[in-house]
């Protein structure tokens, strides 16, 4: 199967194949190259003879012939069934293999009960490894057709749904920054901003940095973060939703990033003030909830309420786990866990890999 880089017609449909199709991811789009090149990588957007596509970002080493590659969240399915994915992620790697790139890293999101999906790219040399991303499976809310958002919310833990009411009487808002909602309004159950999103994706920030510290997780430089949540936001990508006390204008509680593609909202980043938890303890099961219904009202076939796993503990928790409780305050909206097969590399050229490394290592240490 031949492999070319992308025509201007393709790139200008790019986001609508291979993001906002069923089963796409925003790091598939032209968004996200945009980002990343501005950190050093290189996008490629390349396209198979079958019509598949991958954006694929690599990087040259320092000094020395040859690269990386990272095809991140991709390739996705775009209708393909899982044996067939496979051997196009097999086809994209031998082809940026041949132009000099020594190891090729994927993670698409390919459930783990699709064995001819990793049994074809094992089977072409490539090996799973540690995820790229924070999280290797996700808790999974299926909506499906027509899903109804009385039963939905029946379908929620009792306990759950005293918080949600509990957080809703005792005046919590929910202000919701979204590009697409310009046009047609935030709707019902959300207050429009009353500062621009930039402002409140800054404040977000310090958020993530308070939650890390309670959870023993860090987070990366603020300008990156920022910059990407606010090019994302502007491509109607992502969603961030703040509860906030009584207005639009009040007191901040906490947030929650979703992104919005492949038919489904998913969660990113969550957080909430410590203070807040005492205060109006069913803030954050109030924006997980009105995320759940902003994705029954876009018609989404899935609420991902994101990742519980971290590295080193990849199965589903159990009672003593250090993220069991999260994984409890998720189940409790009616979602499941949902296994994936996670990510995977091929070393084509094991020696240009080691001199790689190895001089990335020496010129970061001289840089210091």
């Amino acid at each position: 199967m031949s492999i070319r880089d992308a025509t201007s017609a393709e790139l200008a449909d790019w986001d609508a194949r291979t993001v906002d199709a069923p089963g796409g991811h925003v790091y598939q789009s032209r968004a996200w190259a945009d980002h990343r090149r501005k950190s050093g990588w290189q996008p490629r957007f390349l396209v198979a003879e079958d019509g598949g596509r991958v954006l694929a970002l690599t990087r040259s080493w320092a000094f020395v012939p040859g690269g990386s590659a990272y095809l991140s969240r991709g390739p996705v399915a775009m209708g393909a069934d899982a044996g067939s994915l496979g051997a196009r992620l097999v086809t994209f790697g031998n082809a940026l293999a041949a132009e000099g790139i020594d190891v090729v890293a994927a993670d698409p999101e390919v459930t783990a009960t699709e064995a001819a999906f990793r049994a074809t790219i094992e089977t072409a040399g490539f090996r799973a490894i540690e995820e790229i991303q924070p999280s290797r499976h996700r808790v999974s809310l299926p909506l499906g057709p027509g899903a109804d958002e009385t039963a939905v919310f029946d379908a929620v833990a009792k306990s759950t749904r005293q918080r949600i009411r509990g957080a809703e009487k005792a005046g919590v808002v929910v202000v919701r920054h979204d590009a697409t909602a310009r046009a047609k309004g935030v709707g019902e159950g959300f207050l429009a901003p009353a500062e621009d999103a930039d402002a409140a994706l800054d404040r977000f920030y310090d958020l993530l940095l308070e939650t890390g510290e309670r959870r023993h997780f860090s987070f990366g430089p603020r300008a990156g973060s920022v910059a990407w949540w606010r090019a994302a936001l502007a491509a109607g990508h992502l969603v961030y939703l703040e509860a906030r006390t009584d207005t639009a204008e009040g007191e901040p509680l906490g947030g929650l990033v979703l992104y919005r593609h492949g038919g489904r909202l998913s969660t990113v980043h969550s957080g909430d003030h410590a203070a807040s938890r005492s205060s109006h303890p069913g803030a954050l099961h109030l924006l997980r909830w009105r995320a759940i219904e902003l994705a029954l009202r876009e018609g989404c076939t899935e609420m991902d309420l994101g990742g519980v796993d971290i590295a080193g503990t990849r199965n589903e928790p159990t009672d003593g786990d250090a993220l069991y409780g999260l994984y409890q305050h998720k189940v409790s909206f009616g979602a499941r866990w949902l296994e994936l097969t996670g990510a995977h590399e091929r070393i084509y050229d094991p020696r240009g890999y080691a001199t790689g490394r190895l001089v990335g290592r020496v010129a970061r240490v001289v840089k210091r």
